[in-house]
């Protein structure tokens, strides 16, 4: 299986490509916001549109789909909130496509609709999931509650250290920066920040990450861990439960940019 292929495209998105069984020349597509870069994507690597796959509704995962589908004639898998799509999709859903076989998990919280995309059979598994989590960080809460989505990532947290994370922006760097001033005294993070910046100089995606770094780096997914929990704890403001640890972290994300 040839790993999936990142279309960056935006300001900051990425746009996966995943091709079928070796040799087949066609490919399917997580979250098209703009239908040129996967054009130009098509054409460089020789490949037609097998699907298109849907995380949630928001513009900058959908905005292509018009212009794609009136080139290519083929199904749109995700929520049923967004209108092009024609096979509709939820939690427990099984997705079987060419070369991949995905289990439909619901992770609200960014949105209320939003779904993620995981392949167990894959080695090491694979899991595309859109904004709900981010190398370093995870969605703003644009519709769901606080404790919503902190169940959404306890359900990815759960998954095996070796899964690969592709989610869908190029954030990492600012979310790292921001965890090292809830997190200051974490050896992991302070590791892998450079490495990151490296990455990026260098002109290279920081995606895919893993679900292993991202429990030992991301404090979205340490938010009960008392080393952040006494970082953000003041007199006026104690912080008694995992819940308002991660409220908090992410209003200060929010602050921080």
């Amino acid at each position: 299986m040839t790993d999936p292929i990142a279309i960056p495209a935006l300001e900051s998105n990425y746009f996966w490509l995943l091709p079928c069984a070796e040799g087949a020349q066609r490919a399917y597509l997580v979250d098209p916001g703009d239908a040129q870069p996967v054009f130009e994507a098509l054409e460089q690597t020789q490949m037609t549109l097998a699907g298109i796959l849907i995380t949630h509704h928001h513009w900058d995962h959908t905005d292509g789909l018009d212009d794609l589908l009136a080139r290519y004639s083929v199904p749109v898998y995700g929520p049923d909130s967004v209108r092009q799509v024609n096979h509709p999709l939820r939690e427990g859903d099984h997705l079987s496509l060419e070369g991949w076989q995905f289990d439909i998990l619901a992770v609200p919280g960014h949105t209320l609709d939003h779904i993620a995309y995981l392949d167990r059979q894959q080695t090491p598994p694979r899991l595309f999931c859109g904004d709900a989590l981010f190398a370093g960080g995870c969605g703003r809460l644009f519709e769901g509650r606080p404790e919503m989505a902190l169940e959404s990532l306890h359900k990815l947290a759960s998954l095996p250290d070796e899964t690969l994370v592709y989610c869908a922006h190029e954030y990492t760097l600012t979310n790292l920066r921001f965890a090292r001033t809830v997190d200051p005294d974490n050896r992991a993070l302070s590791d892998r920040l450079p490495l990151e910046e490296q990455k990026r100089a260098q002109g290279q995606p920081t995606l895919p990450t893993s679900l292993g770094v991202e429990r030992q780096t991301n404090p979205f997914l340490r938010a009960n861990d008392a080393a952040i929990r006494a970082q953000l704890a003041s007199a006026n403001a104690p912080l008694s439960s995992e819940l308002e640890v991660f409220t908090r972290l992410r209003q200060l994300k929010d602050q921080f940019g």
